[in-house]
């Protein structure tokens, strides 16, 4: 469970969906409540709840966007980083 819910939170900061790198230490289940403790500044811990009617790792990926999204401007974020994408695709070349 814990390596899968870090997989999730890998790909969401490898995708630029999220503005920082969160690593999970601690993750506790309460019947279909996760807790997951997280050693960061931004972020310590966050609650969720799963019911098995997705994927796990979509629940987590989900349940992590919308937490982050609220703490942070995210959209602005993820328009930096299509910006930086789109930019590093097509350099500025000189005439």
């Amino acid at each position: 469970m814990k390596n899968e819910l870090q997989n999730a939170l890998d790909e969401l900061f490898t995708e630029k969906l999220i503005p920082f790198k969160l690593i999970a230490h601690i993750v506790a289940a309460e019947g279909e409540t996760y807790t997951v403790r997280f050693f960061d500044s931004r972020l310590h811990s966050m609650r969720f709840s799963w019911e098995g009617n997705i994927p796990f790792k979509e629940a987590v990926r989900a349940a992590v966007f919308d937490r982050v999204k609220r703490m942070s401007p995210i959209e602005r974020y993820r328009d930096r980083a299509s910006r930086h994408k789109q930019t590093s695709q097509h350099p500025n070349t000189l005439d």
